[in-house]
């Protein structure tokens, strides 16, 4: 659907507000305890999702169900939202914005008592699950991962195969190489940004660690002067995509990309690759089943760079669940969502990286386990401190204003070159940090 510019507009000056933390009109400390007894909790609660391909294949519904069976007395309904990002800042003005929910990655850590309930202490979450560190303010955890993500690109295994490529390439410029090469051998766009729809070029992000293999990357920026200074993981991320889109191997104009379309295209052979999470294989070999394609043709292959002759990938927390302060169904919520992550079996169903303690690694990363990739997870003592300079420096690492500019500069869209995109976003951390006290 297309909105008139002024609507836009309004509608940015909102969520705006949203971030702010001005949207929330109380901190609770009441916890969203988990219900003991399963026949005393009652309910309709709301679950937002951005999840809309299950709301239209009915995989929701069927989870309703399996849910029910165990809590009869709660009635779940899904509201899917297409720019999940967007429309929940906005929402998040008000106290509508559903009794369970994905926190947006654009809030601050600091803001989560202000927008969500608490669900308990870390030591007792920490132990049961996964990445409670993402979501904890004071001792007490806001927000639960129902899948950790290991990062990498889903590349369509036939493609670079026709393009004579045997391994996965270990530098930048090795890959740099290989998108060349497909290019010329076959007809494959060899990298799709999905630029318009722009969430995904945030993940680039969360790449931060893989070319140093370091766990502390991601906390090592709030006493880190110049980010995008030579050698340093951001300026490798950030450089490499740059240089893809530079030497025009990406699709030509990318303010018409789609992301559904996307996983249709990298599934029949027309886009050979895309750096994304590996919550993204499954879904990427089903649209290659659809297309009757083989779906084993989607592959999965780590940040092109090695530290002691190893790749890493970084893990993290996919959305993480909360509940709504706001809620006056919290327990009903609460019995959603430790359902959803504990025993609905969804993690397992989308060949992803269950968050509960204990979990294997599913089938999907079997060329990681193979190839000894080591998987890392980023240190978060220090990402309050990221938060606030990313914030009051304006770049926004994990929004995706910045990597879209940065696509328009080497695309010629936009002034500037390389050198100076990486100075101005360098001289916005420097002042910010300085200004903060970093």
């Amino acid at each position: 659907m297309r909105r008139s510019w002024l609507a836009l507009v309004a509608a940015t000056m909102v969520a705006v507000t949203a971030c702010s933390g001005q949207g929330g009109s109380k901190e609770s400390g009441e916890i969203a305890a988990a219900p003991s007894d399963p026949a005393k909790v009652s309910g309709d609660i709301t679950v937002l999702t951005n999840r809309t391909d299950q709301i239209a294949d009915g995989t929701l519904k069927k989870y309703a169900a399996e849910f029910n069976k165990l809590y009869p007395g709660v009635k779940v309904k899904f509201e899917g939202l297409t720019d999940y990002e967007g429309e929940t800042k906005i929402r998040m003005n008000t106290d509508k914005y559903g009794d369970v929910l994905l926190i947006p990655n654009s809030l601050s850590i600091k803001q989560y008592p202000t927008f969500f309930a608490p669900l308990g202490k870390t030591a007792d979450l920490a132990a049961k699950f996964d990445y409670t560190d993402n979501a904890t303010v004071d001792d007490k955890v806001y927000g639960l991962a129902n899948i950790g993500v290991a990062n990498g690109f889903v590349y369509n295994k036939a493609v670079w195969a026709a393009a004579g490529i045997t391994k996965w390439p270990a530098t930048p410029e090795e890959f740099v190489a290989d998108l060349t090469a497909i290019k010329a051998k076959t007809k494959a766009v060899p990298y799709y940004t999905n630029y318009k729809d722009g969430w995904p070029l945030t993940n680039w992000t969360n790449a931060i660690g893989s070319p140093t293999c370091d766990p502390d990357a991601y906390d090592t920026l709030s006493t880190t002067a110049k980010p995008w200074s030579q050698g340093s993981d951001l300026y490798t991320i950030d450089k490499l995509l740059y240089t893809v889109v530079d030497q025009k191997l990406s699709e030509t104009d990318p303010t018409t990309t789609n992301w559904e379309d996307s996983k249709a295209q990298i599934g029949t052979g027309k886009v050979a690759s895309m750096w994304l999470g590996s919550w993204a294989i499954s879904q990427m070999r089903a649209a290659a089943t659809a297309a009757h394609q083989n779906p084993d043709d989607i592959g999965f292959m780590p940040f092109p760079a090695q530290k002691g002759g190893k790749f890493c990938s970084v893990l993290r927390p996919d959305y993480q669940y909360a509940v709504n302060v706001h809620s006056d169904k919290k327990a009903a919520a609460r019995a959603w969502l430790d359902w959803y992550i504990t025993k609905s079996g969804a993690a397992a169903a989308e060949g992803s990286i269950s968050a509960v303690k204990g979990t294997p690694l599913p089938d999907t990363l079997k060329a990681f386990t193979d190839n000894d990739v080591t998987l890392i997870q980023q240190h978060q003592k220090n990402l309050a401190k990221v938060n606030a300079i990313d914030k009051a420096s304006e770049v926004g690492i994990t929004s995706q204003e910045y990597r879209q500019k940065l696509v328009d500069v080497a695309r010629g869209a936009a002034k500037g070159d390389l050198d100076s995109y990486f100075g101005q976003l360098n001289g916005k951390w420097s002042e910010a940090q300085q200004t903060l006290g970093g």
